[in-house]
């Protein structure tokens, strides 16, 4: 899973106007929420599928071996693990869903990193220029489309550079920068609620508003509780890490609003400089910025800046493995619901210790969420009555680069994309205690939810709230990238009741990204069952309803991405 990054990403965090939407988090897990999960009522027919702990367990033991090597996306371990689901699929009767008549769906990667420390040039009114200094006033932000790349013009400050009609709020109002650099606050006013403000402080979302106003670029600085939370300093060390997006049909990366590129991160040194001279503050505009609305105002800055960019890149190749269960309704088989699972993790960790354990196996992340697509497809195959709709299991590579496999899919899908009805994602469940409640992230949003509490209901499984809202985990996982198709998704977590808290929290502090994500663990394989089938029975209703998944009228994620007449759109 990547809602938490790993390390050398995290200290690079502070790099938000980076292309790919790499999830933001905490140094530490946030405080958990104590939320009373809805009671379980055991109603309707008994399910026709019993899930076998022993298959699932049987391969979670191949996925988190050793021999795969960490599993990590491009590399011979993940091909292993691929070709491995590509048979778990053809033993089933799944039919391929992938290229050419096959299973496995070529996603072409590119991974890009700073080629030099680069060269940024502040020039005032008065036409003296100030050179800045790597690693002191600023950090250059490679690009996945040039090698090289020169940028100069003048500079208009745009506060957090939120645009938000919902809210009223639009923080480019009363400011020109066609042609211009914006420079904005990294994140958004903590007043806006966690999940749409993950996604209005996302670097694709702010980048997109600023090419749409005519910017050429954008540079980011943190606000006095992003610089506590992230010092400037840590990203230094995180400028050596590659980043990853897939390649378009010209084999550059495919990043969003590439007119505005991502050009720098600055310090508060560094941000002094740039805004010398201004008729606005800097002190004020930080000032406001920690307030919970923040409403900050932007103005023109008396400076013009120039920067020069070098970047080293890499093209890799990788797949997503893609089969079908094709539905038995004429009408409603041409429509799918995606079963989705990262199968990638995060390889070998790097300069481990002569005799360290070094391969991070992902036994849990996510070598258990594949687990349990293959076993929910042996439910579906299995069953005397097949799904109306047709069902689409889906492997997605390059998950921890980003959510890049899915976003690939999502935006080249080997099925009509038009025809996809809804996401079910699996993704790092936590299968060491026998859980009594889930948690369904979107569930709220769409009317997928109806699927989720029924499913619960007939299981005797409590249904509880986000005891982690502040992680806007609804944006960081593959299913975000189908809803930002239009796509009513869900995606399952287990609860924090009966032992759930601790062993969640202790997960991630002890064994999260780490090569302590093993076998070893005291992974509960009855619980991986259970989980199986609470999934199968979501996926099933969602199969037989009568009517395709809508998002719900006035939902902030249903109108940003299926307006009227999006055929998910609300009712």
């Amino acid at each position: 899973m990547s809602f938490i990054r790993r390390a050398a990403l995290a200290s690079a965090a502070l790099l938000m106007v980076a292309q790919p939407v790499l999830a933001q988090a905490p140094a530490k897990p946030a405080a958990v929420q104590k939320v009373a999960p809805k009671a379980p009522k055991k109603t309707g027919p008994v399910s026709d599928f019993t899930p076998s702990a022993d298959i699932i367990k049987t391969h979670m033991t191949f996925l988190a071996d050793d021999l795969l090597e960490g599993r990590e996306a491009g590399t011979r371990g993940y091909d292993i693990a691929a070709n491995y689901v590509a048979a778990q699929y053809a033993l089933l009767g799944v039919k391929p869903a992938g290229d050419n008549g096959g299973y496995l769906q070529r996603v072409p990667l590119i991974s890009f990193r700073p080629a030099g420390e680069g060269a940024m040039t502040v020039t005032g009114a008065d036409g003296k220029a100030v050179a800045l200094t790597f690693g002191e006033d600023f950090l250059p932000t490679p690009q996945a489309q040039a090698t090289d790349l020169t940028v100069e013009a003048p500079v208009v400050f745009v506060g957090y550079g939120v645009v938000d009609p919902t809210r009223n709020r639009d923080d480019y109002a009363g400011l020109d920068v066609k042609g211009k650099i914006v420079v904005m606050l990294g994140g958004a006013p903590a007043s806006i609620q966690t999940e749409e403000r993950a996604h209005l402080s996302s670097p694709n979302t702010k980048r997109a508003e600023a090419e749409k106003r005519g910017a050429v670029g954008v540079i980011t600085l943190s606000t006095p509780s992003g610089e506590k939370r992230r010092p400037f300093k840590a990203g230094v060390a995180g400028m050596k890490a590659w980043r990853v997006v897939w390649r378009n049909a010209q084999d550059v990366g495919s990043i969003r609003a590439p007119g505005a590129p991502a050009l720098a991160s600055l310090s508060q040194a560094g941000a002094a400089k740039l805004f010398a001279g201004a008729a606005g503050s800097l002190e004020t505009a930080m000032a406001e910025a920690e307030k919970p609305e923040g409403a900050v105002k932007g103005f023109p800055l008396a400076t013009k800046v120039k920067i020069e960019l070098k970047t080293a890149v890499e093209k890799r190749e990788s797949s997503n493995v893609v089969g079908v269960i094709e539905g038995s309704d004429p009408t409603l088989k041409a429509q799918t619901i995606i079963l989705s699972a990262h199968l990638d993790h995060i390889g070998i960790k790097p300069n481990a210790k002569p005799g360290e354990d070094a391969i991070n196996n992902g036994a849990l992340d996510n070598a258990s969420g594949i687990a349990t697509l293959l076993e929910v497809a042996r439910g579906f195959k299995n069953s005397k009555v097949r799904p109306k709709r047709s069902i689409i299991l889906l492997a997605v590579t390059a998950e921890e680069k980003g959510l890049v496999g899915s976003d690939y899919f999502a935006n080249n899908p080997t099925v009509t994309k038009a025809d996809i009805a809804a996401n079910v994602n699996l993704d790092m469940p936590v299968l060491l205690y026998p859980f009594t409640d889930v948690i369904a992230f979107g569930a709220n949003r769409s009317t997928v939810g109806d699927a989720v509490k029924h499913a619960a209901d007939r299981l005797g499984i409590g249904l509880s709230g986000d005891p982690l809202p502040e992680e806007g985990l609804f944006t960081r996982s593959d299913h975000y990238r189908f809803v930002e198709q239009g796509v009513p998704s869900v995606f399952l977590m287990t609860g924090f009741q009966n032992g759930g808290e601790k062993a969640f929290t202790t997960f991630l502090k002890t064994n999260y990204h780490h090569p302590a994500d093993d076998l070893k663990q005291p992974i509960d394989y009855q619980a991986a069952a259970k989980f199986a089938l609470v999934n199968y029975e979501i996926a099933r209703e969602l199969a037989n309803a009568p009517a395709r998944p809508t998002w719900k009228k006035g939902d902030f994620f249903g109108a940003a991405f299926a307006p009227a007449g999006h055929p998910s759109a609300a009712k």
